[in-house]
Order: structure tokens, then C-alpha cells, then sequence
């Protein structure tokens, strides 16, 4: 008895993956992904059942925004029980925001959601388009004894499969665009696809699909650096408006001990606004309290981000700051992993 092939659906959102160039003008265009098997013939060879679904527009992942992330959430919610697994192609300068977006959104998630995308467009001699979107769709297709083999919001570049929220754009020319610097790569693609499954999020049964759609942009995302004045730091957290901040701080945490720079944080969280405390650095993690110069904030209710990427915190935050939570509340809750993101 032929076993039925998966079934997985392209959604098409925008971005360079999308483009083809006109060789006689050197103009980019937009691709029509129904004559996808057209341009890439090698997707006949895969052993799974493809389908494309597209945003009327396509927009440039620069102007990506919540609506947009709800836009995708709501093709997988109307798709979802038609298709074994989701490829999302979208650009790739916000694609780690949208990832994190989507990993917290797709609450009971039990199929692969894999974003993709690409350095140079589909139809470029040198494009990495084509492997990324075979080996994606691969991965979407992923069975093992009936269920998913992967569960999750991924973002799969340049032969390796990331967790989508652990991920940051590093690099704008390198086909190697992506990192995950806190987590490791749950898949890489070479003579054979290696997944590596104790770093998976474990398999839900009998989970039910709900879709989260409400996000609180009153948001900001303040970097702190040497010279940072009184002036500045107070006139962006005392916006009338805000209600949460991503704070991004030295080293583990650390951040100026000045006596005017502890006033201005304490008298936005009297306020009410959360501060969330992340690294600037690539790797690593914030512990409050381990050296003296965090040791203030920590003391004063600024919520530690631990080893969340700030794409990752500033999404989250816009979702918490949804959720109907006390203040005391919302700094324990915002401190746990909800989708493998810490």
C-alpha cells in the first residue's frame, strides 16, 4: 500500500528568494511561484506534494510589521490541517523577527514552520535559492512513524537549520547570513540531511492549534554605548506612550552606575514600564547581580532577558504586554521559555 506522500505549502511573503532578473535590462522582478517547478525542476524529485500560496503584495521584509506576521499565522490557521508542513519565504533582514514572532504565536504547534530565504534571487547563476528552498521543504516534509519529525519555528540558510527565536542576521553579503549564537544548529544539510533531535523541542500530542494576533507596539529598543547622556536616555523613556523597553547592556548585564542613570531607569519602571535587560554581545548571557554594576538594576525590577536575542525580546515583549498580567507577574513570566527561546 503507497503511503501518501506530505503535503507541504510554500507561502510566499516577499523578499529576494521571490525576484528573477531580466538579463537584458538587469532588473529584478518579481518570480510567479505557480511555474515554480518550471525554474527549479529538481523539486519534481522530492517526495512530497508542493503547493504555493502568496500575500497579494509582496512586500520588502524591511517593511514587515505585526499585521504582516499575523497575515502569515492566519495562511498556516486556514492551512493548517490540509498540509504536513509550512515553508515561509521571506526576506531575510527582518527574518529573525518574524520567526521569534511566529514561534510565540503558534501556540499547540505540532508541524514544521521553516523560514527561508536568500543572498542572491531565484534565478541568479549563483543563487543560494535553490538549495535553501529544496532543503526547507525537505525538512517541512520531515515524517518519522507518522508524526512531524519537527514541531517548531525554524529558519533554515546556508545548509543549516537554526530554532527560529535563537537567531540573528550577521552578515548582508555572506550566503551564511544567519547565526545562532545560544543554541545549537538542529539540522545540517551535506552528503546527507543530519537532524540532530535531542536540541528539537519535544513532540506534542493531540495539541491543539490557537493563533495569538494581538501585539502591543508601544515598544522600544534602546542600546546603550560609552557617552550615553541624561538628556538622551530620559527623553526616550519618558515617551508618554511606552510601556516596554529592550535595554541592551555591556558584557552580562552590566550597565553605568552613575546615580542619574539609575534615577531615569527607576523612574520609568515606577511608571509602569518594563525594562527587559539583554547583551549586546553575539553570544552569552545576562545574570543580574554579577557584578556591581547590574546588581542596581536587578534590585530596582529590571527583568533579566537571560540569553534571549533582542529580536526575540522585543516580539515577546509586544505580546506580553498584550496579556491581561500584574507587573509582578509579568517580570516572572517574561523570565520563562515558552518556546525554546531561553
Amino acid at each position: 500500500m503507497e503511503v501518501d506522500k506530505p503535503r507541504v505549502l510554500l507561502i510566499y511573503t516577499g523578499g529576494t528568494i521571490g525576484m528573477m532578473k531580466d538579463y537584458k535590462t538587469g532588473a529584478l522582478r518579481a518570480f510567479k511561484f505557480e511555474y515554480i517547478y518550471d525554474r527549479i525542476p529538481e523539486l519534481s524529485h522530492l517526495d512530497c506534494v508542493i503547493e504555493t500560496v502568496s500575500f497579494e503584495k509582496a512586500i520588502d521584509s524591511s517593511d514587515m510589521n505585526p499585521q504582516h506576521w499575523v497575515d502569515i499565522a492566519e495562511m498556516i490557521e486556514q492551512h493548517y490541517d490540509s498540509y504536513d508542513g509550512f515553508v515561509v519565504l521571506h526576506g531575510s533582514d527582518t527574518m529573525s523577527y518574524s520567526a521569534s514572532a511566529l514561534s510565540f504565536m503558534l501556540e499547540g504547534l505540532t508541524k514544521p514552520v521553516i523560514f527561508t530565504g536568500s543572498q542572491l534571487p531565484i534565478g541568479d547563476l549563483r543563487t543560494d535559492a535553490k538549495e535553501n528552498l529544496i532543503t526547507s521543504i525537505q525538512l517541512a516534509g520531515m515524517k518519522e512513524n507518522g508524526e512531524a519529525v519537527i514541531q517548531e519555528v525554524c529558519l533554515y540558510f546556508e545548509y543549516k537549520l537554526y530554532r527560529g527565536n535563537r537567531t540573528t542576521k550577521i552578515n548582508a553579503e555572506h550566503f551564511q547570513a544567519f547565526a545562532s549564537m545560544n543554541y545549537p544548529t538542529l539540522a545540517e544539510s551535506g552528503v546527507h540531511l543530519k537532524v540532530w533531535k535531542e536540541y528539537l523541542l519535544p513532540r506534542k500530542r493531540n495539541a491543539t492549534l490557537k493563533v495569538w494576533k494581538e501585539f502591543d507596539q508601544d515598544v522600544a529598543i534602546i542600546k546603550l554605548f560609552p557617552g550615553i547622556t541624561e538628556v538622551t536616555l530620559r527623553a526616550m523613556l519618558s515617551i508618554p506612550t511606552l510601556k516596554g523597553v529592550v535595554l541592551e547592556t555591556f558584557g552580562s548585564g552590566n550597565a553605568p552606575t552613575q546615580q542619574w542613570f539609575l534615577d531615569v531607569v527607576k523612574e520609568a519602571i515606577d511608571r509602569g514600564v518594563h525594562i527587559v535587560n539583554v547583551t549586546q554581545c553575539s553570544g552569552g548571557s545576562v545574570i543580574l547581580g554579577k557584578y556591581e554594576a547590574s546588581e542596581a538594576l536587578k534590585r530596582m525590577g529590571v527583568i533579566g532577558g537571560k540569553d534571549i536575542t533582542s529580536e526575540s525580546a522585543i516580539v515577546k515583549l509586544m505580546i506580553f504586554l498584550k496579556k491581561n498580567i500584574s507587573s509582578k507577574e509579568f517580570k516572572i513570566k517574561y523570565k520563562e521559555s515558552i518556546a525554546g527561546e531561553i
